[in-house]
């Protein structure tokens, strides 16, 4: 029993793996720890940004949304109770769940070079499971990668990380990137959706608190 009982639980951020076909989930990637600061950034796609003064208040689309975060893992406590893998290779498991986000698989660069082989004009790009950020209820978005880097600041006698920092730079998917049809385009929706309901229950402020009557 812990010293706290009426402690809330602490859910973790993630990653999640889709097959935007059939919507089977795959691969879930919890973070070990949530980290102290997550750093978002909104770039506004307005049609008034060309110059034209009479399009000044249009939207071409959803903004572009840019994620970033420092993810911290140790494997110190699995150290500590002999924890089979942690003790044979580290993190190396860890780093490399991550790591395949960014990648093709075998099965793809493989196939691929096959095709070529047998002298193919046009290979397709090989096509990556839907990848989704959650960070709680609120924040279920389907993203793309764009930056990965991995700080490995400890290591075992056998030259396995034992303590590394994980650097995220996520791109926010929307409908304008996948279209409505796509089952990521629905989720982009649903996240659209949840933003409105949230701002519904911020309270609106009147005129006086900013020291006017009118406009």
């Amino acid at each position: 029993m812990t010293s706290f009982p009426n402690s809330p639980k602490l859910l973790k951020g993630g990653i999640v793996l889709i097959d935007p076909e059939s919507g089977r989930v795959g691969r879930i990637i919890a973070l070990q720890y949530n980290p102290d600061t997550l750093s978002r950034t909104l770039q506004v796609k307005g049609i008034g940004e060309s110059g034209d003064r009479s399009q000044a208040l249009r939207f071409k689309g959803p903004p572009v949304e840019t994620i970033k975060l420092d993810a911290e893992m140790d494997a110190t406590d699995q150290l500590e109770i002999a924890d089979s893998t942690a003790t044979d290779v580290g993190l190396h498991p860890q780093l490399a769940a991550l790591e395949l986000l960014v990648y093709p698989t075998r099965s793809q660069l493989q196939s691929n070079n096959s095709l070529a082989a047998f002298g193919t004009l046009e290979i397709a790009p090989m096509e990556a499971p839907l990848t989704m950020f959650i960070w709680s209820k609120n924040r279920i978005v389907p993203v793309r990668i764009t930056d990965f880097s991995v700080t490995e600041e400890a290591f075992d006698p056998a030259l396995n990380p034992i303590r590394a920092k994980v650097s995220l730079g996520m791109r926010v998917l929307s409908v304008e990137d996948l279209g409505f049809a796509h089952r990521g385009g629905g989720l982009f929706m649903t996240y659209l959706k949840n933003k409105e309901q949230l701002a519904a229950r911020s309270t609106s402020s009147v005129l006086s608190t900013l020291g006017i009557t009118g406009i």
